[in-house]
């Protein structure tokens, strides 16, 4: 009997290690960044759980005060910047944007690897800082104190983060002009899938927000090294400069780590609930929108820096502006699943817990975002509270909302969809039981960054510690049955959700090229209630 020769696909057509070190294709590179992030989550993870023991008890008994600077230090540097930026656009927009497009890859392919090149090489100089001794400044490197007072490694963290910017410019680049040119025929502007909406306002920030971070760290730099007084009031320079300059990229930044899961969550929604997404439209504009107005609210982070009770206003009022479009998304994504056809699924199972602690996270916002109030919370641990749930509750929810959604398509593969259940149960019972308790602790007046607290203050801490145990059992879990799909998972077929979108119509694990012939749009996105396909 002759046995039929197997499928080609992007990751058996050539099997050498510089075939992958070299590699143009888009998914390849969508691959290495997956391991890349992967292993910094997981280095950011080391360093939280050691906060969370150290807090475990009042007394700052685990470790000494200047190693804990450097702990809560790097893993803030190890996540924001390896992990929460890069995570949703350069894994899942690099594999998944060029086939929801119809296209054979992005726009510019070497310029794509140089990206991943770069971010690989601004990565290890902050590991290199991690392991010559660390760095203590915060991962806000506030001045004056991060240009003349701590002895460090503050610039090689900082040079680490420098280099990884231009990475993500050339990302967001890449990206635009495969957007604007690369579409397949008939798939016009309102007809493009969320998920490319939201990857071309990130794209947008990337580009507009990130050379300002640049420009900041290299400031910080000559301040440091030759003296110019730029930000260290003592040669004459401004401390609230640096924070002006600081905020203007990492608030927009903020938007980086958002933007995209929230694309990733509108195709999970539409494909788990059987339905087109609710107002469509209002939800691709309001992806612009969240772009366009978080340039315009960074100093509601120096609300308490000395800035006048006038821009302080008016900041007060853009950031509660800011609030609309993502309430826009909230509304619609919960109007999508009224009265659908919900199938429970493991992606949307991550979903609704990514609904659950946005919502938490964005209204906390608007206490921050209150004068009066951020006073009192300002530096506590409600603000630390209140970013977790952005940012993990929703960022990292939404990554593996998209990650789970995705996976059959990128490995052929589908993994446990129990296990997949259980954890996403056990990821947002530990997030709720680490971080709810920090609401409290802020309100109370516990600040942030002290390794040292009164006794008063412990039975909350202890929660979040124990809360900290069980999220990390969930990451952990998470790790075990996605590898585990790769060897003893079942075939998943083309299109196992039976979800509309071009990347479904190619086969999985995709062609070197994709598609066989290019595909041509002739409906709109999510048309569900033509399939009427009965999911179980």
């Amino acid at each position: 009997m002759k046995v039929a020769a197997p499928r080609v696909t992007y990751l058996n057509h050539e099997h050498t290690v510089a075939s992958w070190l070299l590699t143009k294709d888009h998914k390849r590179i969508g691959i290495m960044y997956l391991l890349v992030v992967t292993f910094a989550f997981f280095l950011g993870g080391l360093f939280a759980s050691m906060i969370r023991l150290e807090l475990a008890t009042p007394a700052g008994d685990l470790v000494s005060a200047d190693t804990y600077n450097k702990m809560f230090t790097m893993h803030g540097v190890a996540m924001v910047f390896f992990v929460l930026i890069p995570a949703v656009p350069a894994i899942l927009g690099n594999f998944v944007l060029p086939l929801t497009l119809g296209a054979k890859d992005v726009a510019f392919p070497k310029l794509n690897l140089l990206s991943w090149y770069i971010f690989v090489i601004g990565f290890l100089f902050t590991i290199y800082a991690m392991v010559t001794g660390g760095v203590d400044t915060g991962w806000t490197f506030y001045t004056p104190y991060s240009s003349r007072a701590s002895n460090t490694n503050v610039m090689m963290t900082g040079l680490g983060v420098f280099i990884t910017g231009f990475s993500s410019i050339l990302t967001g680049l890449n990206f635009m002009v495969t957007i604007h040119r690369m579409r397949a025929p008939g798939l016009t502007w309102f007809r493009l899938p969320l998920f490319v909406w939201a990857v071309y306002a990130t794209s947008l920030v990337q580009i507009l927000g990130t050379p300002v971070i640049a420009i900041t760290v290299l400031a910080l730099a000559i301040e440091r090294f030759l003296h110019f007084g730029i930000f260290d009031p003592v040669l004459g320079g401004d401390p609230v400069l640096f924070q002006h300059m600081f905020w203007f990229y990492s608030h927009p930044a903020v938007y980086i780590m958002i933007l995209p899961p929230m694309g990733a969550i509108s195709e999970v929604i539409a494909a788990f609930s059987r339905k087109s997404i609710f107002g469509y439209s209002f939800v691709a504009f309001s992806s612009l929108a969240i772009a366009v107005f978080g340039f315009l609210v960074w100093a509601h982070h120096l609300f308490v820096s000395g800035i006048s009770v006038y821009s302080a206003l008016v900041f007060s009022f853009l950031t509660y502006a800011v609030a609309i479009p993502s309430a826009v998304k909230t509304f619609n994504w919960a109007a999508t699943m009224y009265r659908g056809a919900i199938w429970l699924k493991a992606p949307m199972i991550w979903a609704i817990a990514f609904l659950g602690l946005f919502l938490v996270g964005g209204l906390t916002g608007l206490f921050t975002a209150a004068l009066g109030v951020d006073v009192h919370i300002h530096d506590t641990y409600f603000v630390v509270a209140h970013f977790h749930f952005i940012m993990v509750g929703g960022a990292i929810m939404g990554y593996f909302a998209g990650l789970h959604y995705w996976w059959p398509k990128i490995t052929g593969k589908m993994y446990s969809d129990i296990w997949a259940k259980v954890a996403a149960i056990i990821v947002f019972v530990g997030f709720n039981l680490t971080f709810g308790p920090q609401f409290i602790l802020g309100y109370l007046g516990m600040p942030r960054r002290y390794h040292v607290y009164p006794e008063e203050f412990q039975v909350l801490n202890v929660l979040s510690s124990a809360g900290a145990s069980i999220l990390a059992v969930g990451y952990i879990l998470i790790a075990i049955y996605l590898v585990a799909s790769l060897f003893f998972g079942e075939e998943a077929g083309d299109n196992p959700w039976h979800a509309t979108g071009l990347e479904w119509t190619t086969q999985s694990p995709p062609l070197p090229h994709n598609f066989e012939t290019q595909p041509v749009v002739t409906e709109d996105a999510y048309e569900y209630s033509k399939r009427e396909i009965r999911v179980v």
